[in-house]
């Protein structure tokens, strides 16, 4: 390990280029070159940097106010740009585009720049969740320039190892977690049903139990309840948050015990910020307001003042306390970071204790998760896409990808987007719902664009015919048998300049691989004992390369039917046909 350290001087020779170090950038203090592995760096504020592996570098500088860190590599070879955020991959953005700030409750400060190959040619993350950052090419060079910025203290860590960028991100992530904590029940990585595409407000006990016990005939464990439980009116606004009773949901006690008896855990929907116009707890804290959402019928609550914490606490583990659910859908924490942001947010008034948002925010979390597992030590929080901080991994057991409704494409690189940033955090897929004249293999190929995370089903499941049963139970069977590699297991993903066309797990002594495209599929590495490939290309041929000795065949169609059962010689076979939403399965001893 190698480290430099103590202020950064100014060298008394001028910058030959001051004006593409920060164009189109806010200024924080005056820049400064500090070595650091041949990176071209420079900082603000007192600062060091130390090697901690072969291209890994951690980079702190500390400062009385906003500090800086900038540095740039050469853009060579480079096919995408990295981020969490959705739609943030897939092309090169231009060092004057706007820069992502992220916070407790937006997005997450980590990065990275993609080369030929998968290769990370810059993969960063920041410790401090509150950042503002930018990256992009530098036009006038040829250059591809990061900055990053935070108040008083920012440390940074940039691999240029030129490693797969996944494996660069996970050794990010698995950073962040040496200091933060995610406790994770079992039932959060296991499929569910949600009731949002499929009943949108329209929830009631009968609708509700229907849907739990078809839907664990077929291999889905949770059901979450979605808006609409808590009023009678169905106009989809958000007029009545805030009180949270259960108009909808009545004897709610004697109703979830139904649904438990089912051997199905419950979780129920909550907008965490909102409070509606036309609610009584409007007339209590509506005084407390961040930021009126008068297009929704509501007001963004206050979360630095501790009534509204302690309102909001309260209604939230009623679920879990006096119903006894297993835990809570948390929705719209980002609306806080955007009232936050807003030109007009109010300043805090003595009542407050809280001197940022952000700050309120983590103590109204913290108090929520505190009280309902104390009540159910295995309850459940699922957050969702864009709040995907680290700082949120003490408060959550799954996030979720947000919506895309039947678009499974989208819904892909959403779900591979934020597990890459994750951790040890499980990541659901936006909820899967069809068209009801889909045919079974169309069906399969929903489940196989989200096969590396959760699973959600929101359709009437009593409306569907057997092909199409038998295609979601066959692809619920496999997340469930294969749950070990395929949501904890070493994940690879191809080509995020296209959206992910192949994406592969690597288990203990499993690989799974989803194919999206017509690409090979890698059968070469040494220590697999079943390799399955699924398969929602539209050509069936799938292409082995770099396999040898022999396995056990077995190929099943979209609905689970075997329609080949042998042995191949892998040095042999190029090719095995797979039907469309299929699975190949090799087996060798």
């Amino acid at each position: 390990m190698t480290e430099t350290t103590g202020p950064t001087r100014q060298t008394g020779t001028a910058s030959p280029e001051p004006d593409l170090w920060e164009p189109h950038a806010p200024a924080a203090g005056t820049l400064r070159p500090l070595p650091a592995q041949g990176l071209d760096l420079r900082v603000s504020g007192t600062a060091s940097a130390r090697q901690l592996a072969d291209g890994v570098v951690e980079v702190t500088a500390e400062g009385p106010a906003a500090v800086r860190i900038e540095w740039r590599v050469p853009c060579v070879d480079a096919t995408s740009f990295w981020t969490p955020e959705p739609r943030g991959t897939g092309w090169l953005p231009a060092a004057w585009s706007a820069p992502r700030r992220t916070g407790l409750a937006a997005g997450a400060p980590i990065a990275a720049l993609v080369g030929t190959g998968d290769a990370a040619l810059c993969a960063f993350a920041a410790e401090q969740v509150e950042v503002l950052a930018g990256a992009g090419v530098v036009e006038e060079t040829g250059e591809f320039r990061f900055w990053a910025q935070a108040e008083g203290r920012l440390t940074v860590r940039i691999d240029t190892s030129g490693r797969h960028y996944a494996r660069c991100l996970a050794d990010l992530t698995a950073w962040w977690g040496e200091g933060r904590t995610a406790v994770i029940p079992d039932a959060a990585r296991r499929p569910a049903y949600s009731t949002w595409y499929s009943m949108h407000q329209g929830v009631s006990p009968e609708r509700i139990e229907t849907q739990a016990a078809l839907g664990k005939d077929l291999g889905l464990d949770v059901i979450i309840v979605d808006d609409g439980w808590m009023t009678a009116d169905r106009t989809r606004g958000y007029a009545h948050c805030g009180d949270w009773e259960p108009v909808s949901l009545p004897d709610t006690a004697e109703h979830v015990k139904r649904v438990h008896d089912l051997g199905v855990q419950y979780l129920l929907w909550y907008a965490l910020p909102f409070i509606g116009k036309d609610s009584a707890a409007f007339r209590q804290i509506g005084r407390y307001v961040l930021a009126d959402a008068a297009h929704m019928g509501a007001i963004v609550a206050d979360p630095r003042y501790p009534e509204v914490r302690e309102f909001l606490t309260g209604r939230l583990a009623r679920a879990v306390e006096e119903w006894g659910m297993d835990g809570l859908k948390v929705d719209f924490v980002d609306w806080f970071a955007r009232a936050a942001e807003r030109a007009d947010a109010p300043q805090p008034g003595p009542e407050a204790d809280c001197a940022s948002v952000a700050e309120g925010v983590e103590k109204l979390l913290a108090a929520i998760r505190a009280r309902i597992t104390a009540a159910h030590p295995e309850a459940m929080v699922e957050h969702r896409q864009p709040y995907v901080s680290p700082g949120l991994w003490p408060y959550v057991t799954m996030i979720r990808a947000t919506d895309c409704p039947l678009s499974p494409q989208e819904n892909r690189q959403r779900t591979v987007d934020v597990r890459l940033a994750a951790g040890p955090v499980p990541v659901h897929a936006d909820m899967l719902m069809w068209h009801p004249a889909e045919p079974p293999e169309q069906i399969a190929c929903h489940l196989i664009n989200v096969l590396f995370s959760v699973p959600q089903i929101s359709v009437d499941l009593a409306a569907q015919d057997p092909g199409q049963r038998e295609a979601l139970a066959f692809w619920l069977g496999v997340f469930r048998e294969h749950l070990d590699t395929l949501q904890l297991g070493e994940l690879r993903p191809s080509r995020p300049d296209l959206g992910y066309p192949l994406v592969t797990a690597l288990g203990a002594g499993t690989v799974a691989v989803a194919r999206y495209a017509a690409l090979p599929v890698d059968a070469s590495a040494a220590d697999w004992r079943t390799l399955l490939v699924a398969n929602a290309n539209a050509d069936p041929d799938v292409r082995l390369t770099g396999g040898s000795g022999t396995a056990a065949v077995t190929v099943q169609d979209a609905r689970g039917r075997i329609v080949r059962q042998d042995e191949i010689d892998l040095g042999r076979t190029d090719t095995v046909p797979v039907p469309r939403g299929g699975l190949l399965t090799l087996r060798r001893g």
